[in-house]
């Protein structure tokens, strides 16, 4: 009587293993492609809030631009005068060194700090200190901060800086564009320049183009318009 031989022939071990190799490396390939995918989405998540973050405080400074209390005309009486230069040309674009320069009142959590200090009475007087150097407000008097804030793109280094210390990295490119009126009592923008006299500009166009550094994604460019609220010059 002859016994029966149970399992698995070589043929079949061989087939069996096979089959594990492929189903083994076409999981990887997923899971490669996934983790693959995922980062690339947050790369690209990321290179997006950081240029929405930028900008949006950007803009929120442009639109206050030129804001310098209720009356039309600032004594100066800060430090070298320099405050007379900001309330004639609040808003200013060096394209050579890529140098954006506003004067613009203080907003948010920020506005304790200040580069000048304005006092008025909003009825006949109104006189700009330097930080620190302002005298006790009089009884009938408030006082209005103002900064001023420098941005500069730092091509070598692919930084965008805010008053010397970096605030964004990984830029590829940073540019601004004012929105010129024809005259000056239009209020419609006629033409976009890269600098004008300041009582013809109506907004202001910024573009920040970042990227990233291990090349997940591509170069991501955002654009916003913001549009001035108070006439300058």
């Amino acid at each position: 009587m002859t016994a029966s031989v149970k399992g698995f022939g070589l043929v079949e071990v061989l087939l069996a293993l096979a089959l594990g190799l492929v189903m083994s490396l076409a999981l990887m390939q997923i899971f490669i492609s996934s983790k693959s995918s995922y980062a690339s989405q947050t790369s690209s998540a990321s290179v997006q809030e950081d240029a929405r973050f930028v900008l949006s405080k950007m803009v929120q400074e442009a639109r206050l631009v030129g804001m310098f209390g209720c009356l039309g005309k600032v004594d100066d009486a800060s430090v070298g005068n320099g405050f007379s230069k900001a309330f004639h040309d609040p808003i200013t674009w060096d394209a050579s060194s890529q140098t954006l320069t506003l004067a613009t009142a203080g907003t948010g959590e920020g506005a304790g700090w200040s580069t000048w200090v304005i006092h008025t009475d909003c009825v006949s007087a109104a006189t700009a200190y330097s930080n620190g150097r302002a005298p006790r407000l009089a009884a009938n008097e408030t006082a209005m901060p103002v900064h001023r804030q420098v941005y500069r793109f730092n091509k070598a280094r692919n930084e965008l800086t805010l008053n010397g210390q970096p605030l964004v990295s990984n830029v590829r490119a940073f540019s601004v564009l004012f929105g010129v009126a024809g005259s000056t009592s239009e209020r419609s923008v006629a033409r976009y320049a890269p600098s004008a006299e300041p009582n013809l500009i109506r907004s202001v166009r910024l573009t920040l183009t970042l990227f990233d550094p291990a090349d997940r994604v591509q170069e991501q460019t955002v654009e916003v318009v913001a549009a001035l609220r108070n006439r300058l010059g």
